[in-house]
């Protein structure tokens, strides 16, 4: 078996090359397979089982699962492949090309979060000719900056199977044990047309509409009187009324009107009891304003996520890191292995400030200690 690959800078240098954007706006979004073809040749040649998983539905889209080491339990190494687009003119360097400069990295994905398998991978290679006791998982998903699909396409396949997952978004190397759920919602009015001097002649959807928001606005206040989570910068769940659009001329009745919204749940909070909750408020309006009411989600959304702050792998982070295990407002694909079973935490170099920005960079004193940590979690959950 060789275990000739390339040097950790030159994975990042590979890696950041390589485009892999995921968008809902389907000129910019691109498949992932280069990405995954590249972790596949490095993981195999240090001795990794490679499953390389289409993503059902999503054309070039896939997921690998690399295994190292056998038997019950094991830690997974999470990330995933794709980047948001990027508006190149403002970058003060090509985004595909890895650069250094004052102490950093920089490149698109270089800490959201291409650089975490390079670091995850220089972290293992130590290890390939130790007996392993429990399995040691590389796991590289798609779309995770659009759809979450491929962390929900291996939810929906049971698999992999671990005992613990660290997903390595950019958190500055903080152990984070919980965040906030994403719902991204839609409500239709329809109505009926007509011509303004006579509203009997129509139903405006406007009308219809003015009442389900004050029916939001309430359940907002309830869910915040309801729930809070101290933890959290924001406490509370919030809903925030993003855009509407109606009508078509000040002198025609609006015979349609529609809303979107988003709603950030606490950990604990049930997704489809806050649809239930929101559709039971607002249905009974349909025969009050003889309108049709349809609600459904925009997305399938993101669940909130939370891990117990005695939980083994939560404790054995903030015993490596010196830092005690946070909440942050941005979703990630926790929630997603949490339902495979495995306890989960989120930590990995960078920051988050970095993310989706223009001249995103790695700090190169984030390189050893996150390599040193995952060592340690490697020894401690796969060989010990």
């Amino acid at each position: 078996m060789s275990k000739s690959i390339p040097s950790l800078i030159d994975m990042l240098t590979q890696l950041i090359a390589t485009p892999s954007v995921s968008c809902t706006a389907q000129e910019l979004d691109m498949s992932n397979r280069p990405v995954i073809d590249l972790l596949a040749t490095w993981l195999s040649a240090i001795g990794f089982e490679i499953e390389v998983m289409p993503v059902p539905g999503y054309a070039g889209k896939y997921n690998l699962i690399a295994t190292l080491g056998q038997g019950p339990g094991g830690l997974v190494l999470s990330g995933h492949t794709d980047t948001v687009p990027f508006n190149e003119e403002k970058w003060k360097s090509n985004p595909f090309t890895l650069t250094e400069k004052d102490q950093r990295l920089y490149g698109l994905g270089s800490c959201d979060m291409k650089g975490f398998f390079a670091l995850a991978i220089e972290a293992a290679k130590q290890f390939v000719d130790h007996p392993f006791k429990s399995p040691l998982i590389i796991l590289a998903t798609a779309d995770e900056e659009s759809s979450m699909s491929g962390a929900q396409a291996l939810a929906d396949a049971g698999k992999p199977k671990a005992r613990y997952a660290v997903i390595g978004e950019p958190t500055s190397l903080r152990p984070i044990r919980m965040h906030k759920g994403i719902m991204m919602e839609g409500i239709k009015i329809t109505g009926r047309s007509g011509h303004s001097s006579d509203p009997s002649l129509g139903a405006n959807a406007l009308d219809a509409m003015h009442k389900v928001l004050g029916e939001l606005m309430s359940f907002r206040q309830e869910m915040q009187s309801n729930y809070r989570n101290s933890a959290f910068r924001v406490d509370v769940p919030t809903l925030n009324l993003g855009c509407i659009h109606g009508g078509d001329n000040p002198n025609r009745i609006c015979g349609q009107c529609e809303l979107e919204y988003d709603l950030r749940p606490l950990p604990g909070m049930d997704m489809s009891v806050l649809r239930e909750g929101i559709y039971k408020r607002v249905k009974p309006l349909e025969t009050q304003y003889d309108v049709i009411i349809d609600c459904a989600p925009i997305f399938n959304g993101i669940p909130s996520f939370e891990t117990a702050a005695n939980a083994e792998l939560v404790q054995m982070a903030e015993k490596l890191t010196g830092y005690t295990a946070d909440a942050v407002a941005f979703a990630t694909e926790a929630p997603f292995l949490q339902s495979l079973g495995m306890e989960t935490i989120v930590m990995g170099p960078g920051s988050i400030d970095q993310a989706h920005q223009p001249d995103e960079f790695i700090a190169l004193d984030q390189i050893r200690p996150t390599v040193d940590i995952l060592s340690h979690m490697i020894k401690r959950y796969c060989l010990q």
